[in-house]
Order: structure tokens, then sequence, then C-alpha cells
């Protein structure tokens, strides 16, 4: 077999990520027929299909997800080769929501370490109001957040669905206030819950303010208080009471990612974390 053509495994890598032809050649800056011709030259090469198309879904054949793993570690690998041969090392700051990040952040982070190992990111955790000012005064060069307000730029990674959680033992008597737990400073969800509940004429009160999102976690699953989470960050434990007390439905949401870079290499990590965001997403839901 001859030697394998690092633009075609390229290809087939993207689209296997963002399941797009069309995707795949935005974020390569190329065209559908170029993809297309590259994965067709690939496919020929290891005389493998390893795409199946139709006009509803792209996805990988049996020999695709087979082959994707190493696919993924063939272009890791060169790329770390050639950035042995520079000793120029960049680096960009990060923000991440601390209410969005969940188990999938060391997999994105080592994801973008493997694509560019001359890429040095400074990760910074915070709320998403706090990430988006310092967006916007320059001090990070990317962020994953929870979309804000009427807020509409930005790269949509996934929706966020939200619920009102508690302990299966958690009890809330008709005509008490509800028992609250909240981050401090508070996060626009959280806002959003309240004014819900103000909405439906449901009498509340916060008997448990925490400064993390483990404290507040505890004290759910401990029973002292329901709070809002998205569904897939919710404590174990844990269950989605809204119908059992008659609480407000909570509006989805969306995690977006920000950035203000523009160089090609710093662009590709960031279409590299955003594929990985979505994988992973895609392989949890």
């Amino acid at each position: 077999m001859s030697a394998l053509d690092v633009d075609a495994v390229q290809a087939f890598v993207t689209i296997a990520n963002l399941q797009s032809f069309t995707r795949a050649a935005e974020a390569l800056g190329t065209t559908q027929g170029a993809i297309s011709v590259k994965l067709k030259r690939l496919e020929d090469r290891l005389g493998h299909k390893l795409i199946e198309r139709t006009p509803r879904m792209v996805r990988l054949s049996a020999q695709g997800a087979l082959f994707v793993d190493s696919a993924r570690d063939f272009l890791a690998a060169h790329d770390r080769a050639v950035a042995a041969l520079s000793a120029t090392r960049r680096r960009f700051a990060l923000g991440i929501a601390a209410h969005v990040a969940g188990p999938e952040v060391p997999t994105l982070l080592a994801r973008l370490n493997a694509h560019d190992p001359t890429l040095t990111i400074e990760v910074r955790l915070d709320n998403s109001r706090n990430l988006l000012d310092a967006f916007d005064r320059g001090e990070i060069d990317a962020a994953i957040v929870r979309r804000e307000d009427d807020r509409r730029d930005g790269e949509v990674l996934a929706p966020e669905h939200f619920g009102w959680f508690a302990a299966p033992g958690f009890v809330h008597r008709p005509g008490e206030a509800l028992r609250l737990a909240a981050l401090t400073p508070v996060c626009g969800v959280h806002d959003v819950a309240i004014h819900a509940l103000d909405a439906a004429g449901i009498a509340w009160t916060e008997v448990f303010l925490g400064g993390g999102s483990s404290v507040v976690s505890d004290a759910v699953s401990a029973g002292l208080a329901t709070a809002v989470f998205s569904c897939r960050l919710a404590p174990a434990g844990t269950i989605e009471v809204s119908q059992k007390f008659g609480l407000p439905p909570l509006a989805s949401s969306e995690i977006v990612l920000l950035s203000t870079l523009s160089d090609m290499q710093s662009r590709q990590a960031l279409r590299t974390l955003a594929a990985a965001f979505r994988e992973h997403r895609a392989h949890t839901s």
C-alpha cells in the first residue's frame, strides 16, 4: 500500500467529526467537490469505503469506524513532527463557563493538545456573564459559554436543556415558599427560573447560596433545597421535579463558542475544539 496523503486523511477526519460535507468544506476552507475528491482518493488507496452518504445523513461506514481513531493519531503525529521544527509556542486564553463545563472538558483539552502541541492554552473558569465581559474587553481570546440575553454572535455547539432537580426525599408542601439553592453570583439561568416562578405565582425563598457548583449540588443532594441544573449536569441521584411540584417549564438555551482569533492555526484549533465538543455530546446524549 502506498503512503497516506495527509490532506486526504484530514478531509476524512473532518467529515467524520462534523458529519457533513458542507461543514467539513467550510472548516477546511475549500469546496465540497474538493473534499469529495480527497475522500475518494483515500478510499481508493485503502480499498475500503469509509463514509456512507445519503441525502439526509453522513456517517462512518463499518471500515470508517475502524479507521477513524488511527486516522486521528496519524494527523496528530504529523502535526507533532512539523511542530518539532519550530521553537515558537503560541498561546491563547480560553474561557469556559463553570456551569457549562462537564466531563467533556478534559477530552476537549487533550484533543487540542494532540492537534497542536505548540499551542499553550490558558483556561479560565467563571460564569458566562463574567466571561462574556472579559471576552468583550479582550482579556480572553475565545469562550465557551451559555448564550445570554439576546446576544446572537458565536458558533452554536449544542442545545442546553434545563430542569428543576431535587433529592427524591425533598419535601415541598403546597402553600410553602419553594426552597431554592443557587450559585453566587447568580447566573442568567437562575434569573430566568426566578422570573418563571414569579410569573406562575409560586412563592420562593433562597435558603442556600453557594460559591461553587459542587456546593450547590451537595445542598440539593442532601435534600435541603431544589435548584435549576442543565439536564446533563444534574447531581447524581437527584430527580427532575417540575411535574411533581407543579413548577414552570424552563426555556432551552444554547452553548456557543466565541472567538476573536484570526490566524489559520488558531482557528483550526478552535474547529478541532468545536468538533470534539459536538462529538462528545453526541456520544453521551
